[in-house]
Protein backbone atom coordinates (compact mmCIF):
# COMPACT_ATOMS: atom_id res chain seq x y z
CA UNK A 1 0.00 0.00 0.00
CA UNK A 2 0.96 3.41 -0.72
CA UNK A 3 2.16 5.63 2.05
CA UNK A 4 0.54 8.79 2.73
CA UNK A 5 1.19 11.69 0.75
CA UNK A 6 0.53 14.06 3.11
CA UNK A 7 3.17 13.12 5.44
CA UNK A 8 5.63 15.24 5.87
CA UNK A 9 9.05 12.58 5.64
CA UNK A 10 12.28 12.27 7.06
CA UNK A 11 15.83 10.46 6.12
CA UNK A 12 19.24 11.45 6.03
CA UNK A 13 20.45 11.90 2.56
CA UNK A 14 24.13 11.29 3.19
CA UNK A 15 25.98 8.20 4.17
CA UNK A 16 25.86 7.60 8.56
CA UNK A 17 29.37 8.56 8.46
CA UNK A 18 32.09 10.94 9.81
CA UNK A 19 32.65 13.77 7.33
CA UNK A 20 32.70 17.28 6.34
CA UNK A 21 28.70 17.48 5.94
CA UNK A 22 25.68 15.58 6.97
CA UNK A 23 22.19 16.11 5.34
CA UNK A 24 19.14 15.74 7.02
CA UNK A 25 15.91 15.61 4.06
CA UNK A 26 12.50 16.40 4.31
CA UNK A 27 9.60 17.18 2.67
CA UNK A 28 5.67 17.70 3.07
CA UNK A 29 3.76 20.71 3.70
CA UNK A 30 4.93 20.81 7.54
CA UNK A 31 8.33 20.54 6.83
CA UNK A 32 9.11 24.22 7.87
CA UNK A 33 7.21 23.86 10.62
CA UNK A 34 8.68 20.70 11.98
CA UNK A 35 12.35 22.01 11.09
CA UNK A 36 11.49 25.37 13.13
CA UNK A 37 10.45 23.74 16.11
CA UNK A 38 14.65 22.82 17.38
CA UNK A 39 16.20 26.18 15.28
CA UNK A 40 17.76 28.37 17.78
CA UNK A 41 16.05 31.78 18.42
CA UNK A 42 18.63 34.10 18.17
CA UNK A 43 18.75 36.69 16.08
CA UNK A 44 22.49 37.50 15.74
CA UNK A 45 22.47 34.74 12.97
CA UNK A 46 22.42 36.65 9.50
CA UNK A 47 20.81 35.44 6.16
CA UNK A 48 23.47 33.29 4.02
CA UNK A 49 25.14 36.24 1.84
CA UNK A 50 24.87 36.59 -1.73
CA UNK A 51 22.75 33.46 -1.72
CA UNK A 52 20.35 33.61 0.72
CA UNK A 53 17.36 33.74 -1.48
CA UNK A 54 17.64 30.56 -3.99
CA UNK A 55 16.56 31.68 -7.09
CA UNK A 56 15.80 35.32 -6.16
CA UNK A 57 17.48 38.82 -6.90
CA UNK A 58 19.76 39.62 -4.11
CA UNK A 59 18.25 42.58 -3.21
CA UNK A 60 15.28 40.97 -1.60
CA UNK A 61 16.81 40.33 1.55
CA UNK A 62 15.21 38.19 4.57
CA UNK A 63 15.42 40.29 7.74
CA UNK A 64 16.80 37.77 10.40
CA UNK A 65 13.57 37.78 12.86
CA UNK A 66 11.39 37.08 9.53
CA UNK A 67 13.18 33.84 9.07
CA UNK A 68 14.56 30.63 10.59
CA UNK A 69 14.44 32.47 13.98
CA UNK A 70 11.05 33.39 14.06
CA UNK A 71 9.94 30.14 13.25
CA UNK A 72 7.63 31.69 10.28
CA UNK A 73 7.22 29.89 6.97
CA UNK A 74 9.22 31.72 4.03
CA UNK A 75 7.37 32.58 0.70
CA UNK A 76 10.54 32.17 -1.00
CA UNK A 77 13.56 29.73 -1.38
CA UNK A 78 15.73 30.26 1.27
CA UNK A 79 19.26 29.12 2.48
CA UNK A 80 20.13 30.21 5.77
CA UNK A 81 22.89 29.74 9.02
CA UNK A 82 21.03 28.86 11.86
CA UNK A 83 22.42 27.24 15.32
CA UNK A 84 19.92 23.86 16.05
CA UNK A 85 19.08 23.36 20.11
CA UNK A 86 19.30 19.42 20.12
CA UNK A 87 18.52 18.10 23.66
CA UNK A 88 21.38 16.29 25.43
CA UNK A 89 23.99 18.99 23.78
CA UNK A 90 25.66 21.38 25.90
CA UNK A 91 25.77 23.89 23.33
CA UNK A 92 24.27 24.54 19.78
CA UNK A 93 24.79 22.87 16.59
CA UNK A 94 25.86 24.77 13.43
CA UNK A 95 24.20 24.15 10.07
CA UNK A 96 22.74 25.46 7.18
CA UNK A 97 19.16 25.14 6.38
CA UNK A 98 17.67 24.73 2.82
CA UNK A 99 14.20 25.31 2.12
CA UNK A 100 12.30 25.32 -0.99
CA UNK A 101 8.45 25.97 -1.28
CA UNK A 102 5.81 23.88 -3.02
CA UNK A 103 5.19 23.42 -6.01
CA UNK A 104 8.64 23.97 -7.38
CA UNK A 105 10.58 20.88 -6.06
CA UNK A 106 11.78 17.76 -6.52
CA UNK A 107 9.00 16.06 -4.89
CA UNK A 108 6.29 18.69 -5.56
CA UNK A 109 5.90 19.52 -1.76
CA UNK A 110 7.64 21.81 0.91
CA UNK A 111 11.21 20.76 1.00
CA UNK A 112 13.82 21.25 3.68
CA UNK A 113 17.67 20.36 4.11
CA UNK A 114 19.38 20.89 6.97
CA UNK A 115 22.98 20.58 6.41
CA UNK A 116 25.32 20.06 9.53
CA UNK A 117 28.72 17.86 10.91
CA UNK A 118 28.42 14.74 9.45
CA UNK A 119 28.47 13.00 12.78
CA UNK A 120 26.80 9.79 13.05
CA UNK A 121 25.57 10.51 16.52
CA UNK A 122 24.76 13.93 16.01
CA UNK A 123 22.78 13.07 12.96
CA UNK A 124 20.60 9.96 14.60
CA UNK A 125 19.83 12.40 17.25
CA UNK A 126 19.02 15.15 14.47
CA UNK A 127 16.48 12.63 12.40
CA UNK A 128 14.98 11.44 15.81
CA UNK A 129 13.86 15.38 16.69
CA UNK A 130 12.32 15.50 13.35
CA UNK A 131 10.30 12.48 14.15
CA UNK A 132 9.41 13.74 17.69
CA UNK A 133 8.67 17.09 15.82
CA UNK A 134 5.65 15.35 13.73
CA UNK A 135 7.50 13.89 10.74
CA UNK A 136 7.80 10.23 9.76
CA UNK A 137 10.86 8.22 8.95
CA UNK A 138 10.43 8.12 4.64
CA UNK A 139 10.18 4.92 3.44
CA UNK A 140 12.90 3.34 0.29
CA UNK A 141 12.44 6.05 -2.64
CA UNK A 142 10.01 7.56 -1.47
CA UNK A 143 11.25 11.25 -2.43
CA UNK A 144 11.40 10.00 -5.58
CA UNK A 145 8.43 8.36 -5.49
CA UNK A 146 6.41 11.62 -4.48
CA UNK A 147 8.71 13.56 -7.80
CA UNK A 148 6.79 10.73 -9.79
CA UNK A 149 3.28 11.04 -8.26
CA UNK A 150 3.67 14.69 -8.58
CA UNK A 151 4.17 14.91 -12.32
CA UNK A 152 7.93 15.97 -12.02
CA UNK A 153 9.41 12.48 -13.16
CA UNK A 154 8.12 9.76 -15.41
CA UNK A 155 8.49 6.22 -14.78
CA UNK A 156 11.41 5.60 -16.81
CA UNK A 157 13.11 8.82 -15.41
CA UNK A 158 12.42 7.37 -11.96
CA UNK A 159 14.12 4.56 -12.55
CA UNK A 160 17.00 6.27 -14.28
CA UNK A 161 17.47 8.05 -10.71
CA UNK A 162 18.40 4.96 -9.58
CA UNK A 163 20.37 3.97 -12.12
CA UNK A 164 22.27 7.11 -11.60
CA UNK A 165 22.97 6.51 -8.00
CA UNK A 166 23.84 3.14 -8.50
CA UNK A 167 26.49 3.78 -11.34
CA UNK A 168 29.76 1.74 -11.08
CA UNK A 169 31.44 3.26 -14.30
CA UNK A 170 30.98 5.95 -16.56
CA UNK A 171 29.31 3.92 -19.41
CA UNK A 172 26.71 3.41 -16.49
CA UNK A 173 26.20 6.92 -15.20
CA UNK A 174 25.95 8.21 -18.84
CA UNK A 175 23.07 5.02 -20.16
CA UNK A 176 21.31 6.37 -16.32
CA UNK A 177 21.67 10.28 -17.37
CA UNK A 178 20.30 10.05 -20.91
CA UNK A 179 17.59 8.01 -19.76
CA UNK A 180 17.09 10.46 -16.77
CA UNK A 181 17.20 13.29 -19.57
CA UNK A 182 13.92 11.76 -21.32
CA UNK A 183 16.03 9.92 -23.80
CA UNK A 184 13.85 6.50 -23.72
CA UNK A 185 10.33 8.31 -23.09
CA UNK A 186 10.55 11.16 -24.51
CA UNK A 187 9.61 10.47 -28.09
CA UNK A 188 6.81 8.50 -26.94
CA UNK A 189 5.05 11.40 -24.62
CA UNK A 190 4.37 13.07 -28.24
CA UNK A 191 3.67 9.53 -29.79
CA UNK A 192 0.98 9.31 -27.08
CA UNK A 193 -0.75 12.20 -27.77
CA UNK A 194 -0.85 11.72 -31.13
CA UNK A 195 -2.41 8.54 -30.74
CA UNK A 196 -5.03 9.54 -27.81
CA UNK A 197 -6.17 12.15 -30.73
CA UNK A 198 -6.16 9.59 -33.87
CA UNK A 199 -8.19 6.86 -31.01
CA UNK A 200 -10.88 10.44 -30.15
CA UNK A 201 -11.37 10.48 -33.92
CA UNK A 202 -11.80 6.97 -34.52
CA UNK A 203 -13.86 6.41 -31.65
CA UNK A 204 -16.04 9.11 -32.79
CA UNK A 205 -16.60 8.35 -36.20
CA UNK A 206 -18.15 5.18 -34.06
CA UNK A 207 -21.30 7.19 -33.44
CA UNK A 208 -22.12 8.42 -36.80
CA UNK A 209 -21.81 5.25 -38.72
CA UNK A 210 -25.22 5.53 -40.87
CA UNK A 211 -24.49 9.59 -41.27
CA UNK A 212 -21.56 8.86 -43.70
CA UNK A 213 -19.30 11.05 -41.62
CA UNK A 214 -15.67 10.79 -41.79
CA UNK A 215 -13.53 12.30 -38.88
CA UNK A 216 -10.32 10.90 -40.19
CA UNK A 217 -9.65 10.09 -43.81
CA UNK A 218 -8.41 6.03 -44.83
CA UNK A 219 -5.34 8.06 -45.93
CA UNK A 220 -4.19 9.90 -42.72
CA UNK A 221 -5.36 7.49 -40.44
CA UNK A 222 -2.66 4.76 -42.13
CA UNK A 223 -0.20 7.53 -42.35
CA UNK A 224 -0.17 8.63 -38.32
CA UNK A 225 0.10 4.86 -37.26
CA UNK A 226 2.96 4.33 -39.64
CA UNK A 227 4.43 7.03 -37.91
CA UNK A 228 3.93 5.53 -34.83
CA UNK A 229 5.03 2.60 -35.84
CA UNK A 230 8.08 4.20 -37.09
CA UNK A 231 8.86 6.02 -33.41
CA UNK A 232 8.52 2.84 -31.50
CA UNK A 233 11.12 0.52 -34.09
CA UNK A 234 13.32 3.49 -33.69
CA UNK A 235 12.61 3.63 -29.66
CA UNK A 236 12.63 -0.74 -29.83
CA UNK A 237 16.57 -0.21 -31.84
CA UNK A 238 17.21 2.27 -28.96
CA UNK A 239 16.43 -0.09 -25.98
CA UNK A 240 18.37 -3.18 -27.69
CA UNK A 241 21.31 -1.30 -28.29
CA UNK A 242 20.92 -0.20 -24.21
CA UNK A 243 19.81 -3.79 -23.64
CA UNK A 244 22.95 -5.44 -25.67
CA UNK A 245 25.26 -7.80 -23.16
CA UNK A 246 27.62 -5.59 -21.37
CA UNK A 247 31.20 -5.97 -21.72
CA UNK A 248 32.52 -8.48 -20.52
CA UNK A 249 34.40 -9.03 -17.23
CA UNK A 250 37.82 -7.81 -17.44
CA UNK A 251 40.98 -9.95 -16.14
CA UNK A 252 44.25 -8.34 -16.27
CA UNK A 253 46.94 -9.87 -15.73
CA UNK A 254 49.75 -7.94 -14.17
CA UNK A 255 52.98 -8.06 -12.25
CA UNK A 256 56.85 -8.17 -12.58
CA UNK A 257 58.72 -8.94 -16.12
CA UNK A 258 59.45 -12.64 -16.60
CA UNK A 259 56.87 -13.51 -14.11
CA UNK A 260 55.29 -16.00 -16.50
CA UNK A 261 52.03 -13.55 -17.21
CA UNK A 262 51.94 -14.69 -20.93
CA UNK A 263 52.58 -18.33 -20.09
CA UNK A 264 49.48 -18.25 -17.98
CA UNK A 265 47.57 -15.90 -20.65
CA UNK A 266 47.88 -18.74 -23.48
CA UNK A 267 46.92 -21.36 -20.68
CA UNK A 268 43.97 -19.73 -20.12
CA UNK A 269 43.04 -18.72 -23.29
CA UNK A 270 43.91 -22.22 -24.79
CA UNK A 271 46.02 -20.92 -27.84
CA UNK A 272 49.35 -19.43 -27.96
CA UNK A 273 47.78 -15.84 -27.82
CA UNK A 274 50.95 -13.93 -26.62
CA UNK A 275 54.54 -14.28 -27.46
CA UNK A 276 56.30 -16.46 -24.65
CA UNK A 277 59.95 -15.66 -24.15
CA UNK A 278 62.75 -16.17 -20.95
CA UNK A 279 64.17 -12.43 -21.90
CA UNK A 280 62.09 -9.96 -19.80
CA UNK A 281 60.57 -7.30 -21.39
CA UNK A 282 59.00 -9.37 -24.05
CA UNK A 283 55.76 -8.31 -23.92
CA UNK A 284 55.28 -4.15 -24.83
CA UNK A 285 51.94 -3.72 -25.64
CA UNK A 286 48.89 -5.81 -24.05
CA UNK A 287 46.63 -8.39 -25.73
CA UNK A 288 43.16 -9.49 -25.49
CA UNK A 289 41.73 -12.86 -25.58
CA UNK A 290 38.24 -13.65 -24.64
CA UNK A 291 37.50 -17.30 -23.12
CA UNK A 292 33.68 -18.74 -22.43
CA UNK A 293 32.45 -20.37 -19.68
CA UNK A 294 28.65 -21.80 -18.84
CA UNK A 295 26.68 -19.11 -17.21
CA UNK A 296 25.47 -21.86 -14.53
CA UNK A 297 24.76 -25.39 -14.48
CA UNK A 298 21.92 -27.04 -16.66
CA UNK A 299 21.09 -26.83 -20.52
CA UNK A 300 20.26 -23.54 -21.82
CA UNK A 301 21.99 -21.29 -19.03
CA UNK A 302 23.89 -19.54 -21.20
CA UNK A 303 27.71 -18.46 -21.14
CA UNK A 304 29.60 -15.93 -19.54
CA UNK A 305 32.42 -13.81 -21.24
CA UNK A 306 35.76 -13.70 -20.07
CA UNK A 307 38.11 -11.08 -21.42
CA UNK A 308 42.12 -11.49 -20.63
CA UNK A 309 44.59 -8.82 -20.69
CA UNK A 310 48.24 -9.64 -20.65
CA UNK A 311 50.73 -6.46 -19.92
CA UNK A 312 53.79 -5.38 -20.18
CA UNK A 313 55.76 -6.57 -16.65
CA UNK A 314 55.90 -3.86 -14.15
CA UNK A 315 59.44 -1.84 -13.93
CA UNK A 316 60.77 1.35 -13.77
CA UNK A 317 60.80 2.88 -17.63
CA UNK A 318 64.48 3.67 -18.97
CA UNK A 319 63.23 5.26 -22.10
CA UNK A 320 59.92 6.66 -23.93
CA UNK A 321 58.68 3.04 -25.41
CA UNK A 322 59.34 1.56 -21.88
CA UNK A 323 57.25 4.34 -20.09
CA UNK A 324 54.32 3.96 -22.77
CA UNK A 325 54.58 0.36 -22.71
CA UNK A 326 53.98 0.88 -18.83
CA UNK A 327 51.22 3.53 -19.39
CA UNK A 328 49.31 1.23 -21.10
CA UNK A 329 49.59 -1.57 -18.78
CA UNK A 330 48.46 1.14 -15.87
CA UNK A 331 45.10 1.86 -17.99
CA UNK A 332 44.34 -1.62 -18.47
CA UNK A 333 44.43 -2.09 -14.48
CA UNK A 334 42.40 0.83 -13.92
CA UNK A 335 39.84 -0.42 -16.40
CA UNK A 336 39.86 -3.94 -15.32
CA UNK A 337 37.52 -6.10 -12.71
CA UNK A 338 40.28 -8.15 -11.19
CA UNK A 339 43.81 -8.05 -11.15
CA UNK A 340 45.86 -11.36 -11.16
CA UNK A 341 49.18 -10.10 -9.62
CA UNK A 342 51.36 -13.16 -10.85
CA UNK A 343 54.97 -13.53 -9.17
CA UNK A 344 57.26 -16.36 -10.12
CA UNK A 345 56.80 -19.43 -6.99
CA UNK A 346 59.75 -19.62 -5.06
CA UNK A 347 61.40 -16.29 -6.98
CA UNK A 348 61.56 -12.67 -4.86
CA UNK A 349 57.51 -10.84 -3.70
CA UNK A 350 57.19 -7.54 -4.21
CA UNK A 351 54.35 -5.97 -2.74
CA UNK A 352 51.87 -5.27 -5.80
CA UNK A 353 50.12 -1.68 -3.80
CA UNK A 354 53.58 -0.37 -4.86
CA UNK A 355 53.14 -0.29 -8.44
CA UNK A 356 49.05 -0.32 -8.05
CA UNK A 357 48.28 1.59 -5.41
CA UNK A 358 44.59 2.69 -7.21
CA UNK A 359 43.61 -0.64 -7.07
CA UNK A 360 40.86 -1.73 -4.51
CA UNK A 361 42.34 -4.50 -2.71
CA UNK A 362 39.16 -6.40 -3.25
CA UNK A 363 40.18 -6.37 -7.12
CA UNK A 364 42.73 -8.47 -6.61
CA UNK A 365 43.77 -12.25 -6.81
CA UNK A 366 47.64 -12.83 -6.02
CA UNK A 367 48.48 -15.59 -8.35
CA UNK A 368 52.31 -17.60 -8.00
CA UNK A 369 53.23 -19.08 -11.24
CA UNK A 370 55.60 -21.59 -12.49
CA UNK A 371 54.51 -23.52 -9.38
CA UNK A 372 56.18 -26.84 -10.58
CA UNK A 373 59.53 -24.76 -10.38
CA UNK A 374 59.18 -23.33 -6.69
CA UNK A 375 57.10 -23.50 -3.31
CA UNK A 376 54.04 -21.74 -3.88
CA UNK A 377 53.78 -18.54 -1.98
CA UNK A 378 51.20 -18.21 1.04
CA UNK A 379 47.84 -17.15 0.35
CA UNK A 380 48.24 -16.96 -3.67
CA UNK A 381 46.87 -19.40 -5.58
CA UNK A 382 49.63 -21.63 -7.49
CA UNK A 383 49.58 -22.38 -11.16
CA UNK A 384 51.69 -23.93 -13.77
CA UNK A 385 51.24 -23.20 -17.66
CA UNK A 386 53.88 -25.88 -18.38
CA UNK A 387 52.36 -28.64 -16.53
CA UNK A 388 48.51 -27.40 -16.13
CA UNK A 389 48.37 -27.02 -12.58
CA UNK A 390 45.57 -25.18 -10.76
CA UNK A 391 44.81 -23.65 -14.65
CA UNK A 392 41.10 -25.22 -14.22
CA UNK A 393 41.01 -24.11 -10.83
CA UNK A 394 41.64 -20.52 -11.83
CA UNK A 395 39.25 -20.53 -14.88
CA UNK A 396 36.34 -21.86 -12.36
CA UNK A 397 37.49 -18.44 -9.76
CA UNK A 398 37.51 -16.38 -12.59
CA UNK A 399 33.85 -17.57 -13.41
CA UNK A 400 32.52 -17.30 -10.18
CA UNK A 401 33.79 -13.48 -9.70
CA UNK A 402 32.45 -12.98 -13.29
CA UNK A 403 28.92 -14.10 -12.31
CA UNK A 404 28.72 -12.63 -9.57
CA UNK A 405 29.32 -9.08 -11.05
CA UNK A 406 26.65 -6.93 -10.37
CA UNK A 407 23.87 -6.77 -13.39
CA UNK A 408 24.05 -2.99 -14.79
CA UNK A 409 21.88 -0.87 -12.98
CA UNK A 410 19.26 0.23 -15.55
CA UNK A 411 18.49 -3.80 -16.84
CA UNK A 412 15.22 -4.37 -14.78
CA UNK A 413 13.58 -0.66 -16.11
CA UNK A 414 15.63 -1.38 -19.89
CA UNK A 415 13.61 -4.95 -19.08
CA UNK A 416 10.76 -3.29 -18.35
CA UNK A 417 10.39 -1.14 -21.01
CA UNK A 418 11.16 -3.65 -24.00
CA UNK A 419 8.12 -5.40 -23.20
CA UNK A 420 6.10 -2.35 -23.34
CA UNK A 421 7.49 -1.62 -26.44
CA UNK A 422 7.37 -5.11 -27.82
CA UNK A 423 4.03 -5.39 -27.12
CA UNK A 424 2.90 -1.76 -28.27
CA UNK A 425 4.43 -2.31 -31.66
CA UNK A 426 2.52 -5.30 -31.63
CA UNK A 427 -0.99 -3.88 -31.53
CA UNK A 428 0.30 -0.90 -33.77
CA UNK A 429 1.26 -3.52 -36.77
CA UNK A 430 -2.26 -5.04 -36.26
CA UNK A 431 -3.82 -1.60 -36.39
CA UNK A 432 -1.73 -0.82 -39.60
CA UNK A 433 -3.43 -4.16 -40.61
CA UNK A 434 -6.34 -3.63 -40.17
CA UNK A 435 -6.68 -0.04 -42.24
CA UNK A 436 -4.92 -1.71 -45.29
CA UNK A 437 -7.63 -4.40 -45.15
CA UNK A 438 -10.25 -1.56 -44.12
CA UNK A 439 -11.32 -4.13 -41.05
CA UNK A 440 -14.38 -2.44 -39.05
CA UNK A 441 -13.11 0.77 -37.12
CA UNK A 442 -14.29 -1.18 -34.11
CA UNK A 443 -11.03 -3.27 -34.59
CA UNK A 444 -8.84 -0.32 -35.18
CA UNK A 445 -9.80 1.37 -31.47
CA UNK A 446 -9.38 -1.93 -30.00
CA UNK A 447 -5.71 -2.30 -30.84
CA UNK A 448 -5.23 1.36 -30.59
CA UNK A 449 -6.45 1.47 -26.90
CA UNK A 450 -4.24 -1.47 -26.32
CA UNK A 451 -0.88 0.18 -27.78
CA UNK A 452 -1.86 3.30 -25.54
CA UNK A 453 -2.18 0.91 -22.70
CA UNK A 454 1.55 -0.28 -22.70
CA UNK A 455 2.84 3.26 -23.86
CA UNK A 456 1.03 4.35 -20.46
CA UNK A 457 2.54 1.51 -18.50
CA UNK A 458 5.68 1.96 -19.79
CA UNK A 459 6.00 5.69 -19.02
CA UNK A 460 3.62 5.68 -15.44
CA UNK A 461 0.36 6.78 -16.64
CA UNK A 462 -0.93 3.62 -16.03
CA UNK A 463 0.34 2.13 -13.01
CA UNK A 464 -0.17 -0.42 -9.74
CA UNK A 465 0.61 0.16 -7.00
CA UNK A 466 2.24 -3.82 -7.03
CA UNK A 467 4.74 -2.09 -10.13
CA UNK A 468 5.47 1.07 -7.63
CA UNK A 469 6.61 -0.82 -4.68
CA UNK A 470 8.80 -3.34 -6.70
CA UNK A 471 10.73 -0.55 -8.87
CA UNK A 472 10.72 2.04 -5.26
CA UNK A 473 11.45 -0.54 -2.58
CA UNK A 474 14.99 -0.99 -4.80
CA UNK A 475 15.77 2.82 -3.71
CA UNK A 476 17.65 3.41 -0.43
CA UNK A 477 16.22 5.66 2.07
CA UNK A 478 16.57 9.11 1.76
CA UNK A 479 16.21 9.06 -2.18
Amino acid sequence: MLADLEDTIVALATPLAPGLRGIVRMSGSNAWSVAAQFLSNTTDKNVHPTGHLIGASTDKNVHPTTAAASQEKPRERLLQQVDLVLPGLHSTLPADVCYWPAPRTYTGQDVVEIHTISSPPLLELLVAQCLQAGARAARPGEFTLRAFLAGKLDLTQAEAVLGVIEAEDRADLQQALAQLAGGVAGPLHELRDDLLNLLADVEAGLDFTEEDIQFVHERELLERVTKGLALVTLVQKQLDRRAAAPRPFRVVLAGPPNAGKSSLFNALAGRDAALVSSQPGTTRDYLEANITTPAASGSGAGVITIQLVDTAGLRSAEHAIESASQSLGRDQVSSSDLVLWCQESGGPQEDWREWLPSVAIERVLRISTKCDQGPTTEGTLGTSAWTGIGVEELKRTLTEWARSKKEPPLAPSLSRCRNHVAACLAHLRKAHRQVLEQEPPELLAAELRAALEELGAMVGAVYTEDLLERIFSRFCIGK
